[in-house]
């Protein structure tokens, strides 16, 4: 029996590659037959750290931040639905969609971290956003995701008011942008090597295969 496989996924809930990105991953483990011999932790990584309460429209943010016209835009949204289709994950872009502030998301996903419950919630919130037009930093909508991975919802969103909860999410995302993280999704394994962006399952199969073969017995 070999040790487990570290895997720190650094990521936004609100980034469409780092989904794909995921479901990548997830593909490339269950079909190694690795889903017991990997563990996965989700790190904060904020692509719009002062995006305000009210968020922004969604076309307006990304022609701003990255000049992309609205063709090009949605030429690019239609080639991520195409990508999650095949990948089963739906992703439903409409005009009126919002990028919104996503801290509060990351400080919940640390919460459900010590019930091993980090995955699913993370994956829950992701859903919400790009398949069930939801406004994830809408408290209200944060505690529909808590209840629905079975989370206990007050104890976890009276951590939103916690100055150290709050503080430890920045010291966390400070700490991954000192090691040079600056893109999402990043794909740390062990805390010794990484891949950036929504790799082919086939190069997260040959990237775990090395790996795993490396991994001392216990």
């Amino acid at each position: 029996m070999k040790e487990k496989l570290k895997i720190d996924i650094v990521s936004d809930v609100v980034c469409p590659w780092c989904t794909i990105g995921y479901k990548r991953l997830e593909k490339a483990i269950t079909e190694l037959g690795l889903n017991d011999q990997v563990e996965i932790e989700w790190q904060p990584f904020e692509l719009n750290p002062n995006m305000p309460a009210e968020g922004q429209n969604v076309t307006e943010h990304i022609a701003e931040k990255y000049g992309a016209t609205l063709e090009q835009q949605k030429e690019s949204q239609q080639h991520m639905t195409e990508v999650g289709e095949d990948l089963g994950f739906k992703f439903d872009y409409f005009d009126n969609m919002r990028m919104v502030n996503t801290f509060d998301a990351h400080v919940l996903l640390e919460y459900a971290k010590d019930f091993g419950k980090q995955t699913e919630l993370k994956m829950t919130l992701t859903k919400a956003f790009f398949s069930d037009r939801k406004d994830v930093s809408d408290r209200a909508i944060l505690k529909e995701a808590l209840i629905h991975v079975g989370l206990n919802a007050d104890e976890a969103l009276a951590k939103l008011d916690n100055e150290e909860a709050r503080y430890q999410i920045r010291q966390t995302q400070n700490y991954w942008k000192n090691l040079g993280v600056n893109s999402v999704p990043t794909v740390v394994f062990n805390r010794k090597s990484a891949v950036t962006g929504a790799q082919p399952v086939d190069t997260f199969k040959q990237v775990l295969n090395e790996l795993i073969a490396e991994q001392p017995n216990v």
